[in-house]
């Protein structure tokens, strides 16, 4: 679907809402890792890259080892960046989640395994039975490349079929899901995500006959307004067109499914946020007296559930355009 974007003010996303956006019980936490990573795709929103340094300290790790196994009402542990694979912390994470029987994603670039000291990752992964969800923003070599650096396409089919050697893909506890990313626009003729179980057939399809390559998901992610495409936008005028033309696709039985209402957002520096968009736009979580939290004040109290009501702004609207969005794809 295609369709140019009107004129017309921005509603505040919370006035879209029959009701406050409140929080459901803490099932998931996303911990971002840090900012070290070995690219820098243009379209990402934390802006990571091979020159950020900032990452977790052994400290907060520490904290996030504690909380970890003091709440088994926390049943996923989604760990991001960056490269999470490059951030401290990384296997202390994994390794003290499935201790506790909890449930890892890692986000990964795949690319990461063919960089010095990860050539052990695929292996890793399939012993502790990660969940890997990977970027793969399109099927086709010159979509890839052009948002993610020349020869990641290349790279990645790689690292797919090796972890189709390990038996990603190919056994039902070593999950292996793809992740699918829009081009960046480049004029006002926006458009939605495609349908999400199509095109897993699509990719599906193409994969295996060119390259012979098995997965178990595709998620279709909208491009939020946020970090690097936030600033794509703004250089090309195209900011405040994209925001309106999300918000004329609003969906409100995306609603209720949405990832910020059970989980809790993580920084590397053990602050807490609703979701990862408000972490890289600084918008903090905060508790029914107004007070921001910290990976410490969770642990004080003993208690996850101290957020009532998610904090909102305009980009809330790319997870509630069409189909809607999220870390695991389509909403409806």
């Amino acid at each position: 679907m295609q369709t140019q974007a009107t004129n017309s003010a921005l509603t505040p996303f919370k006035h879209k809402l029959t009701s406050p956006l409140t929080k459901k019980q803490i099932t998931v936490l996303q911990i971002n890792l840090g900012k070290r990573c070995n690219l820098a795709c243009t379209h990402c929103h934390v802006e990571a890259g091979p020159k950020r340094t900032e990452e977790l300290s052994p400290e907060i790790c520490a904290q996030l080892i504690e909380l970890i196994h003091k709440f088994p009402q926390i049943k996923i542990v989604d760990l991001t960046g960056g490269a999470p694979e490059m951030n401290y912390g990384f296997k202390p994470l994994v390794e003290a989640s499935r201790a506790t029987g909890k449930q890892v994603i890692v986000r990964s670039n795949l690319t990461i395994y063919f960089e010095d000291e990860f050539g052990d990752l695929p292996i890793y992964f399939a012993n502790h039975q990660v969940r890997i969800v990977a970027s793969l923003p399109c099927y086709l070599a010159d979509n890839v490349d052009k948002m993610r650096g020349i020869g990641v396409y290349n790279d990645s089919i790689k690292a797919l079929q090796w972890l189709n050697r390990v038996g990603y893909g190919q056994q039902p506890d070593l999950i292996l899901d793809l992740v699918y990313n829009p081009q960046l626009p480049s004029g006002e003729k926006f458009s939605l995500t495609p349908e999400q179980i199509k095109l897993e057939r699509d990719y599906k399809v193409f994969l295996k006959e060119k390259f012979n390559i098995d997965f178990n998901n595709l998620f279709t992610i909208t491009n939020l307004p946020v970090g690097r495409t936030k600033l794509h936008l703004e250089r090309k005028k195209l900011y405040s067109p994209y925001l309106q033309f999300l918000e004329s696709h609003f969906n409100a039985n995306t609603v209720e499914n949405l990832m910020c209402r059970d989980e809790l957002s993580i920084d590397y520096l053990g602050n807490i946020y609703d979701c990862d968009f408000n972490q890289m736009m600084n918008l903090p979580a905060k508790t029914r007296s107004g007070e921001n939290l910290t990976v410490a004040h969770l642990l004080a109290a003993g208690n996850l559930d101290l957020i009532d009501e998610v904090q909102t702004a305009a980009y809330c609207y790319g997870c509630t355009a069409g189909c809607g969005s999220s870390c695991g794809g389509a909403l409806v």
